[in-house]
């Protein structure tokens, strides 16, 4: 029989570098946190083919004393906990004291201190995990650890590192994640002798333009979200900027990035009624708490946490991401600032209505200016080759036409309905004009292929998708209505039937007086009819049957309680998508111009229920531009 023995030390340290240094990027993120928690404001790192045959990090930190230098290298030593409290509330990147020891064990390593108050520097090296002597050594204040060749030592270890190019991308995305923490430190990354990053001391917002891009900084909205111990900074990026991978997520948990599955989930569903199908959102949020209310040692390479209070981390994240996407009405993407807990919905009277675009009150106009006139503008109709030019452009910009709504815009073009028109508007005015009193998305000027709303502001041309719009505006009503007890029903005048399976009937005989929370009145005529009474005020002009199929087929799969709890919203935009104005409706100039101030004062409008953009604004200088003017 086999008996048991202690491995050596050296085995050991070779075993844990299994799990702690997977590729060199694994080792540039142990010395890049050391260097950090040594307080380094000055950062380089040198490496050479993908970091396999060299990594050097050099820092100005504290250093290390040369009696202390033989310890950096040994298992499990370190300055950073000394007892059990101190590992339930670790408030530095590094705490196992195994990442150097591990790495020495796996190639030659030579480590160099001096500490800010000595008078000259000491180093030691390490070759196959076995150290040699303390020297003198020459060196500035600081520290700096060179790893050559890794896994020379372990050759069927080595056989699992990729390419060159593959190594370097991973080493690179390390660095970019570290640096992105800690703009107050200056970065310089080198790669086999040329520079790859050269990142100064900068603000928050210039270290992630740097990094991420001025695009996503163009498309982000700025977050800083507190409530207690808890705080949430950074950028959340529109949903249209929204990616096919989850490359341009960025999460860190007191300046360590993580994955945690906790956070994903909440600000997956902080996105889910505004991102388009499988795409997910960008973002680099920042997310500070006490040390003792996270657990970072429940993974070796520490990119996993767990959250003592992952319930109440959940909440407060989603919260604060949701209410910063709310704020993107159309026109303007405010900074948002959340204190406390959520606010409260704004309330609708059970059993009020409201017209399908609703009106603002009017605004005084700026002293010493006349007041704006917004319906002295007329119909006009526009050259085929401009038109086709706008949609050209309008198709490049948003991706395309739904193919619905292709066959529709290639139909005959269908007169307005005499029986439901749209509410005609008062004097509309609205929020956030410009010093002129124009609006956000200005006027109207006509409509394209019943499509599309042209409109003139202040910048130059606006192009509307006029169902995506509307499309947001109805589900926002509907969500805010449910959440005041019940949405409004308007009645038919002429009740509409339809055939009708027996599953239906029944979930119309069991669930009907409930239904009416949805706005929808159903009542059997037989087994195999039911006649729709009453529709949601907002609805009116939509199709009452598919409307009422809808809601059924929800309602019989998932069960009322789960569609009016879990399913809420993805039944609210399947019903906000059937009232909404479908393509080749023609509306006059006040209801596109009604439309455009809905937009302005609603929430999230930028984006459809489906995250697809709902308008875009081609400036004067692009449409220069297009046609060739000053060139």
């Amino acid at each position: 029989m086999t008996r048991i023995q202690r491995l050596p030390d050296h085995l050991v340290n070779q075993i844990a570098a299994g799990e702690v240094v997977e590729r060199p990027a694994s080792a540039l993120k142990e010395m890049l946190e050391n260097s950090l928690d040594a307080g380094s404001t000055r950062i380089s790192v040198d490496l050479a083919q993908g970091g396999i045959k060299l990594i050097r990090v050099t820092d100005n930190g504290a250093g290390i004393a040369a009696d202390d230098l033989p310890l950096a290298l040994d298992r499990h030593a370190t300055s950073k906990i000394a007892s059990l409290d101190d590992l339930e509330s670790v408030s530095t990147l590094g705490f196992r004291g195994e990442g150097l020891a591990s790495v020495a064990s796996v190639s030659r390593l030579t480590l160099v201190s001096r500490p800010q108050d000595a008078d000259h520097a000491h180093q030691i090296i390490a070759i196959d995990g076995t150290l040699h002597p303390v020297e003198p050594a020459a060196h500035p204040h600081g520290t700096s650890v060179e790893v050559v060749d890794l896994y020379f030592n372990t050759p069927a270890r080595r056989k699992f590192l990729k390419s060159e190019n593959t190594e370097y991308a991973h080493c690179a995305a390390t660095f970019e994640r570290i640096a992105l923490a800690h703009p107050d430190v200056e970065f310089l990354l080198r790669h086999n002798g040329k520079v790859a990053w050269r990142l100064p001391s900068q603000s928050a917002e210039d270290r992630v333009a740097a990094l991420l891009g001025k695009d996503f900084v163009a498309a982000a909205i700025p977050l800083d979200s507190q409530a207690g111990p808890l705080a949430l900074t950074g950028f959340v990026a529109s949903p249209t900027y929204s990616k096919a991978s989850r490359d341009a997520q960025y999460f860190y948990v007191n300046g360590r990035f993580v994955r945690d599955k906790t956070a994903q989930h909440a600000l997956r569903q902080a996105y889910r009624d505004v991102l388009h199908h499988d795409r997910h959102p960008a973002y680099a949020l920042f997310f500070q708490l006490e040390p003792s209310g996270v657990d970072v040692n429940v993974h070796p390479t520490k990119i996993e946490v767990r959250f003592r209070e992952s319930q109440a981390v959940h909440q407060f994240l989603f919260h604060s991401v949701h209410k910063a996407l709310a704020g993107t009405s159309a026109g303007a993407v405010p900074t948002v600032q959340v204190e406390g807990a959520e606010p409260a919905a704004p309330q609708l009277p059970r059993g009020a209505s409201a017209p399908l675009f609703a009106s603002a009150s009017p605004r005084p106009a700026p002293s010493g200016m006349p007041a704006p006139q917004p319906f002295q503008y007329q119909q006009q109709s526009i050259p085929l080759n401009v038109a086709r030019e706008a949609v050209g452009v309008y198709d490049k910009l948003f991706g395309g036409l739904r193919e619905e709504e292709r066959a529709l815009s290639r139909a005959e073009p269908a007169m307005p309905s005499p029986a439901a028109p749209l509410p005609h508007p008062a004097v509309l005015a609205m929020p956030a004009h410009d010093e002129n009193g124009i609006p956000p998305l200005g006027f109207a000027l006509a409509q394209l292929h019943g499509v599309y709303i042209l409109s003139q502001c202040a910048e130059g041309l606006i192009l509307v998708d006029m169902h995506a719009a509307h499309e947001r505006i109805v589900y926002e009503r509907l969500k805010t209505a449910l959440e005041a007890d019940a949405i409004p029903l308007q009645p038919l005048l002429l009740p509409v039937s339809f055939a009708a399976d027996r599953m239906e009937v029944a979930t119309a005989h069991e669930h009907g007086e409930e239904m009416k929370r949805l706005g929808v009145e159903l009542a059997p005529l037989s087994p195999t009819q039911i006649a729709v009474r009453g529709v949601p005020v907002w609805l009116k002009d939509g199709d009452p049957v598919d409307l009422a199929r809808a809601v059924l087929k929800d309602v019989r799969e998932f069960g009322l309680t789960q569609v009016l709890t879990e399913r809420r919203n993805e039944l609210l935009a399947t019903m906000a998508c059937h009232g909404a104005v479908r393509a080749n409706r023609q509306l006059t100039l006040p209801e596109m111009n009604a439309l455009l101030r809905d937009m302005e004062a609603t929430e999230r409008s930028g984006q459809c229920n489906h995250g697809r953009p709902t308008w875009t604004r081609l400036t004067m200088r692009d449409l220069d531009k297009l046609f060739m003017r000053g060139q």
